[in-house]
Formats: structure tokens, sequence, C-alpha cells
């Protein structure tokens, strides 16, 4: 698919495609998910199918997939979970039967080991709060740490879909993350014993 050159071509596109669609299924729009007149979405990048498939070859053997989609789809545009009923993130992921919270949890600390969440503690436990960094990011890393299970296939089809579609990040150099600022140093005691002695204006 060619990436639009303007806004105006963009839109020309989605024209067309509405024209399409009326013509292979008339009448078809009241029956149809709208993502601006129904609440409850999540925005997902294009690329996504393939970046569940590779997270599945990375896992050696335990899918990852549906946990990380049922993640993504709790988020709110800001890449953030808080997570306080992991019976219904396990049942959303599809565990059921006993072992269902542990499996999702399994599954959970080895997205974390793949580098694909980070995971906080909280009142919830020690999986209260997830992030989930950029995956494109994370897979473009292991490809580039040769890390098992991702084949160059696999990583060229990522690649040539991301491109496709206008997804610089796949090729952009990595984000630098800004070291936080050190902590303020304590006042000494003789500092502490002056400031004590200091009279009041």
């Amino acid at each position: 698919m060619a990436i639009p050159s303007t806004v105006a071509a963009g839109k020309a596109i989605v024209a067309k495609q509405l024209a399409q669609r009326e013509a292979l299924w008339p009448g078809a729009d009241p029956w149809l998910w709208h993502r601006k007149a129904n609440k409850g979405f999540a925005t997902i990048p294009k690329t996504m199918p393939l970046i569940l498939r590779i997270m599945d070859d990375l896992s050696n053997g335990k899918p990852l997939s549906s946990t990380y989609l049922a993640l993504w789809c709790d988020t709110w545009d800001n890449s953030m979970v808080n997570l306080s009923k992991p019976h219904e993130m396990a049942h959303a992921a599809g565990f059921t039967g006993q072992r269902a919270v542990y499996t999702w949890r399994t599954r959970m600390l080895l997205l974390k080991e793949l580098n694909f969440i980070d995971i906080k503690p909280g009142k919830s436990g020690d999986i209260s709060h997830v992030l989930i960094w950029n995956p494109h990011h994370i897979i473009r890393m292991h490809q580039q740490k040769k890390t098992p299970g991702l084949t160059e296939a696999a990583f060229n089809a990522l690649l040539e879909r991301a491109l496709d579609i206008g997804a610089k990040d796949i090729v952009e150099p990595f984000p630098v993350i800004a070291a936080p600022p050190p902590p303020p140093t304590p006042p000494t005691s003789a500092t502490a014993s002056t400031e004590a002695k200091e009279p009041s204006t």
C-alpha cells in the first residue's frame, strides 16, 4: 500500500474505499463498528499481526500474543495498564481453569524477560502496573542481538510492512532516555547548625 503524500491524497483513498464498500455491500454501514461513533477502542499499529507472530516465535513454545493483545486493549493510548483483576486478564488472554492466573503470570514474566513490557509492584501484588514498550524498537533490538526464534524472513516482512504504512520508527535511531536528575544533597550538620542560628528578619 502506497503512503499518501498529502492529507488530501489520504482523504481521496478513504472516499474511494467507502464508495467501493457501498457498491459491494450496499446498506451495510449501520451494522459496522465505527471508531468515531462507538466508545471503547484502542489504537494499534497495522503491523500488529506480524508483531504477535514474532512474539510467539521468540517465546519458545509458550505463546505470548493473546496475553500481549489483552494488555494492549486495556490501555488508554498511554502504553500503561493498571492491573487489579488478574482473573479477568487471564480470561481475556484465553486461559481458563484453576491454573489460569498462574499461566497468565508466566506469560507476563516472559513478556518482561523479552523486554516487550516492564512491570512494577503495587497494591495488587508484584504485577500491578505495566508499561508497554514500542514493539518495533524491541523487535529491532532482538534482531540486532540475533535472539533465537526471530528469523530473517519474519523481521524483513515486518520491516517491509512498516515502511509501506509509513512507520518510520522501524528504521529511525533508537530514542535516548534522559537520566533522572540526581537527588538533592542533604545539608551537613554544620550547615544545619548555621542556618538554625541565623536571626530572622
